[in-house]
C-alpha cells in the first residue's frame, strides 16, 4: 500500500492527530488527495469544480499557520468537498441549474464559512441533480455521478456527488442537505455516514425560506467519529438563521463510547407499511444481532405516519415556490420537468391543502414524540431500493406498487424529515452483488449526541465502512 492510499483512507480524527502532531504536513495530504482525485473522479463524476492550485496553497497557508505556533481549528488542514448548493466566495456555483452555470458568488455560505475558520481546506464542490430536486444525482451542466461500488448504479441523491467522493477517498470530509433523505440516501448507496441534524442545528445563512424546518445542512464522513468532529465544527448559534439552536456544539466532541444496557430500540423494517426491496430488509435482518450484542432490547414497532405523504408534498411545493417561482416565471425552458411540477404544486395548491398539511405534521410530531419517549431510538432502511441503473431518472415501482412521483419512493427518508427528529444512515452490509445498504437510526428530539454513539458503537461491532470500491483499470 502507497503512502498516498494510506492518506486517503485514514479517518479525518486520524488524519487531525497526524498533523497536530507534526507527522504529516497539510501540504503533503491535499497533494495526496488530488492525486486520488486525478484517478477516481474522471470514473464516477463526483467532484463537478476543482481548484487544485488554490487547494494546495490553503495548504500552504495551513503549514504556515502551524509553524507558526498559532492556535490550530478543529479541522486544520482535513481537506473537504462542498456540495454545489452552498455559496463558496470565488468559486463556481451552479446549484445543477444551467441558469448558474457560469456563477460565481462573492461570499460563502454560513456553513462553508463556518468549516473554513475551523482551519478546513477547498478541495472543490460536489454534484447533485438540479436544484438538489430528487435522490438521484444527475444534470444537464455536468451529468450523472456513478456508484463508486458499481458505476453502473446511481450514488444515490442529492448529495451524491459528496458521497461518492467520501466513498473512493477523494475527500475525508464532505457537507451536503437533506430534505427528504439527501444526506440519508446517498450514504447508504456509498457505504458512507449521512447525518440529518435536527432543524437549526447547523444555521443556515443565506437562505430563502429560514423558517422552512425540512431542509437542513449537514456533516457526511466515512466514520460517524468523523461526522460528530466536522458537527461541531459547523453547528452553534448564528442570528441570522431563526431556527438555530442555542447549544454550545463543544458537545459533539469527546468520545462517543457508551452502556446501552436495557435500552430500547424500535425496528420498522417497513416504516409501518411501505414497499421495501427484499434485499434491503434482508441486510437489516442479518445486523439485528449487534444490538442484543450491545445490551439493547429490539422490539418491532413503528408510530403511525399517517398523513406524512400529503403534508411532505404540500410543504415541499410551498418550499419550491418562495423559493424558485422567479426561475420559473423567466427561465422555465431551462428547467427540468420534475423541478417544473414541484413549483407549480407550491403555486396552485389551495390554501387548504397547505393548511391540513401542517395540522398533519403537528399530529404527526406529537405521536412520534410519544413513541419515543418509549424508544431512546428507531431503526429501518435508509432507503426502500438499492441503487438503481444510472440512466434511470427515478423509481418507478417497488415490489409491484407503483410510485406516483419522482421522490415517492423516498418515503422512507421524508417521514423523518417532517417530525425533525435527528437521523442517521450507516454502512451495514452489502448485498450478494455488492451494492452497499444503510441502515437509518433514528434519536429522540434535538438529541444528536446520543443517536452519535449509538451509531458509533454499530459502526465499531459491524467495520462495514471498512470495504472500499475497487478502482478499475
Amino acid at each position: 500500500m502507497t503512502i498516498e492510499s494510506t492518506l486517503c483512507d485514514m479517518t479525518a480524527v486520524a488524519l487531525r492527530g497526524e498533523i497536530a502532531a507534526g507527522h504529516l504536513s497539510a501540504r503533503e495530504l491535499m497533494a495526496a488527495h488530488l492525486r486520488r482525485i486525478e484517478a477516481w473522479n474522471p470514473r464516477i463524476n463526483a467532484i463537478v469544480t476543482l481548484d487544485a492550485e488554490a487547494a494546495m496553497a490553503g495548504a500552504a497557508r495551513a503549514d504556515e499557520r502551524q509553524a507558526g505556533g498559532q492556535v490550530l481549528g478543529l479541522l486544520h488542514g482535513l481537506p473537504i468537498v462542498h456540495k454545489d448548493s452552498f455559496l463558496t466566495a470565488g468559486m463556481r456555483t451552479t446549484y445543477g441549474s444551467p441558469l448558474y452555470r457560469d456563477f460565481v458568488p462573492e461570499r460563502d455560505s454560513l456553513i462553508v464559512s463556518r468549516e473554513r475558520a475551523a482551519g478546513a481546506i477547498t478541495l472543490g464542490k460536489t454534484n447533485l441533480p438540479e436544484f438538489g430536486a430528487g435522490s438521484q444525482t444527475f444534470n444537464t451542466v455536468f451529468g450523472a455521478t456513478r456508484n463508486p461500488y458499481d458505476p453502473r448504479m446511481t450514488a444515490g441523491g442529492s448529495s451524491g456527488g459528496a458521497a461518492a467522493a467520501l466513498a473512493t477517498g477523494m475527500a475525508p470530509l464532505a457537507d451536503g442537505t437533506d430534505m427528504g433523505g439527501s444526506l440519508r440516501n446517498p450514504a447508504s448507496f456509498c457505504n458512507v455516514v449521512g447525518l440529518r441534524p435536527s432543524p437549526g442545528r447547523v444555521p443556515q445563512w443565506p437562505a430563502a425560506s429560514p423558517y422552512n424546518t425540512l431542509t437542513v445542512a449537514g456533516p457526511m464522513a466515512r466514520t460517524v467519529a468523523d461526522v460528530a468532529l466536522l458537527l461541531a465544527a459547523t453547528a452553534g448559534p448564528d442570528s441570522r438563521d431563526p431556527l438555530a439552536i442555542e447549544q454550545d456544539p463543544a458537545c459533539f466532541l469527546g468520545a462517543l463510547e457508551r452502556d446501552f444496557k436495557g435500552v430500547r430500540i424500535a425496528y420498522a423494517p417497513t416504516w409501518g407499511d411501505l414497499p421495501v426491496e427484499p434485499a434491503v430488509v434482508q441486510a437489516l435482518e442479518q445486523r439485528l444481532p449487534v444490538f442484543a450484542d450491545l445490551g439493547a432490547r429490539v422490539e418491532p414497532a413503528c408510530p403511525d405516519f399517517s398523513g406524512a405523504d400529503a403534508a411532505f408534498q404540500a410543504l415541499r411545493g410551498q418550499t419550491f415556490a418562495v423559493g424558485y417561482e422567479a426561475a420559473l416565471l423567466e427561465h422555465r425552458h431551462l428547467l427540468k420537468d420534475t423541478v417544473i411540477w414541484n413549483i407549480e404544486l407550491g403555486l396552485r395548491q389551495s390554501a387548504a391543502a397547505v393548511v391540513q398539511a401542517e395540522r398533519d405534521r403537528a399530529a404527526l410530531f406529537a405521536r412520534m414524540h410519544a413513541f419515543m419517549q418509549t424508544y431512546e431510538f428507531m431503526i429501518g432502511p435508509v432507503s426502500q431500493v438499492l441503487p438503481f441503473p444510472v440512466e434511470q431518472e427515478t423509481v418507478g415501482s417497488i415490489e409491484g406498487t407503483p410510485m406516483l412521483n419522482y421522490i415517492d419512493w423516498m418515503r422512507s427518508g421524508y417521514y423523518l424529515s417532517l417530525t425533525g427528529h435527528p437521523a442517521i444512515s450507516v454502512p451495514c452490509g452489502f448485498t450478494a452483488e455488492g451494492l452497499p445498504v444503510g441502515i437509518q437510526i433514528v434519536g429522540r428530539y434535538r438529541q444528536e449526541r446520543a443517536l452519535l454513539q449509538l451509531a458509533h458503537a454499530f459502526e465499531q461491532a459491524t467495520q462495514c465502512w471498512r470495504r472500499t470500491p475497487a478502482l478499475a483499470d
